[in-house]
């Protein structure tokens, strides 16, 4: 079975010019063929203050209205997706540029809490994996902005981290799929304070352990449960490394970083 390569680049990345092209040089060398999911990064944010769209937080999460959604849509979907696509063709790599809504390649509904309206924020339904078995076949790459739409003319914004999980699902039914999740860490570290104290391998049983012990906390929390259910639904290998190492991980088998597997 033919192993496909899906990279989730995270916002960090994507607000340090430098960094970013670093990075999209690496994933342009990658041999395989390969899926780039991209965070938006705090461009939408700074763009919503200046043209006075205040950010609303319920328990410290963000509610997407329609104001905020019609920004982030034209900074991920439009600014950042289209200067990652327009790099990589510098880079000889065949990049094609997508939103969810595009050739319906992932469809989701706007979330439903009992108690918080999150407005239009979207959990995903359903990833049109034989769209992206085509591309990939004839050799292009496609790069995803994480938005989607709900197949009735809604838009919606939705986790980044999570709409990879879900490409790596999908297409892990045609594929050997081998996910790496990339951030501006070296890998889950046992002690945040400490670069040099990353947990170099990790099972799907340890996580609650590693939870229970305040090393999974806060924000690393939803990326390992995406992580695990990525595993549990039949993707091969996860990795969550820095950016600066995934060419290493991939071309070279390295293993730089946080292993995750199923035991």
């Amino acid at each position: 079975m033919e192993t496909i390569v899906v990279v989730k680049i995270g916002g960090n990345i994507i607000d340090d010019v430098d960094a970013l092209k670093k990075f999209l040089i690496d994933f342009s060398k990658i041999q395989a063929p390969k899926v780039l999911i991209h965070g938006g990064g705090k461009l939408a944010t700074q763009l919503s203050k200046q043209i006075g769209i205040e950010a609303t937080l319920v328990d410290g999460r963000r509610i997407t209205d329609e104001k905020t959604l019609d920004v982030v849509t034209m900074v991920y979907a439009g600014l950042i997706n289209k200067k990652i696509v327009a790099q990589l063709q510098s880079m000889q790599c065949n990049a094609i540029g997508f939103s969810g809504a595009d050739a319906n390649c992932i469809q989701s509904h706007k979330r439903v809490h009992p108690t918080i309206d999150f407005g239009f924020v979207g959990d995903i339904d359903a990833v049109n994996a034989d769209f992206f078995a085509e591309l990939l076949d004839k050799n292009y790459t496609p790069i995803i902005a994480p938005i989607t739409h709900d197949g009735n003319g809604q838009l919606l914004n939705t986790n980044a981290d999570t709409m990879a999980a879900a490409m790596s699902i999908a297409l892990s039914k045609k594929y050997k799929v081998a996910f790496y999740f990339c951030f501006e860490k070296d890998g889950l570290l046992k002690d945040v304070e400490k670069a040099d104290s990353v947990i170099q391998h990790v099972s799907v049983p340890q996580i609650d352990i590693l939870k229970a012990d305040k090393i999974i906390t806060d924000g690393m929390i939803p990326k390992v449960d995406n992580i695990a259910n990525a595993l549990q639904k039949g993707v091969h290998k996860v990795i969550l490394c820095h950016a600066k190492d995934v060419l290493k991980n991939v071309n070279e088998n390295a293993n730089f970083g946080t292993t995750f597997t199923i035991n």
